[in-house]
């Protein structure tokens, strides 16, 4: 299984978890724990040492924002253990582009569905109070409640950003050249 393989994996496992996140918005761990199993493995037999390390590094690395956007109530355990499992493997570098370009993929969609939903300045209001509240003096403090924040699945533009990542790393797939 060569390098351009776990990209294909990748990809193909992203758009297996955009699938059932629009679906049902839940990724299943029949998804996502094989991955971080396999992904390891996988690469350990193929480059040994340094390939396990490199998909251990991935999945850590890839894992650890999501990781903290979880505890804080902001993203999914499944989106935390896609993007770790995305990590394991494409390693640390390109995994963390894909996680990169799935955030900005992710924010431009929020910045829409929020301005078709004629929420965006409520949004922009919540983020500020969310943000200084605690510095605020207490008349101007406001309280901001579940209800009034928004959410968005993220596993579709999970696998936005590692089909796009892949693929900018094969210019001749998409009939450019190098």
């Amino acid at each position: 299984m060569s390098q351009e393989a776990f990209q294909v994996v990748a990809v193909l496992a992203t758009a297996a978890g955009a699938f059932s996140d629009w679906r049902t918005g839940k990724i299943p761990n029949a998804l996502t724990i094989p991955l971080l199993i396999g992904a390891p493995a996988a690469a350990f037999a193929l480059r040994g040492t340094q390939g396990f390390l490199d998909a251990c590094l991935g999945a850590c690395f890839c894992g650890l924002v999501p990781f903290f956007a979880f505890r804080a109530g902001g993203m999914g355990g499944g989106d935390v253990k896609l993007f770790a499992a995305v990590g394991a493997l494409l390693g640390p570098w390109l995994g963390m582009e894909a996680q990169f370009l799935a955030m900005i993929a992710a924010s431009i969609a929020s910045l829409v569905v929020l301005a078709r939903r004629r929420k965006l300045l409520q949004a922009f209001a919540n983020i500020f109070f969310l943000a200084f509240n605690r510095v605020l003096p207490k008349k101007w403090r406001r309280e901001v409640t579940p209800e009034l924040q928004s959410q968005l699945r993220i596993g579709p533009y999970i696998f936005v950003g590692t089909a796009a990542a892949v693929l900018m790393q094969h210019p001749t797939w998409m009939g450019m050249r190098p």
